[in-house]
């Protein structure tokens, strides 16, 4: 047994490479907090809102049926990735018909978002 062969089996262990990771990243972190700017906080900067100026709550309203429609549209759209994906090695038909279903979803979603 060679001497490079123990030295290989050691840097090429996940254990190895876990810790290297998380000292990489320990590293970066305490470089980035000696080379940020420093300062007081100004008070603009600590309000809710970024820039500092006062947002009135009445203003912030959500429409929640059109949040629905598109949390609806991301589901059928993720889905539709996740069949796609995993049915291509498949032959025949099956991945038209999964798009075809998805898509006769997604029309028949749309009225509802144009009101």
């Amino acid at each position: 047994m060679e001497f490079g062969a123990g030295v290989q089996d050691i840097v090429t262990s996940v254990p190895f490479g876990f810790v290297v990771a998380v000292l990489l990243g320990l590293c970066l972190y305490w470089l980035g907090g000696k080379i940020s700017a420093k300062g007081k906080p100004s008070d603009g900067k600590l309000a809710s809102y970024a820039c500092g100026e006062e947002l009135p709550a009445e203003k912030v309203q959500v429409n929640l049926q059109t949040f629905f429609v598109y949390a609806v549209y991301f589901v059928i759209f993720d889905i539709l990735a996740f069949m796609l994906a995993t049915s291509l090695t498949s032959p025949g038909i099956l991945p038209a018909a999964y798009a075809l279903i998805m898509l006769l979803a997604v029309a028949l979603l749309l009225p509802l978002i144009r009101r």
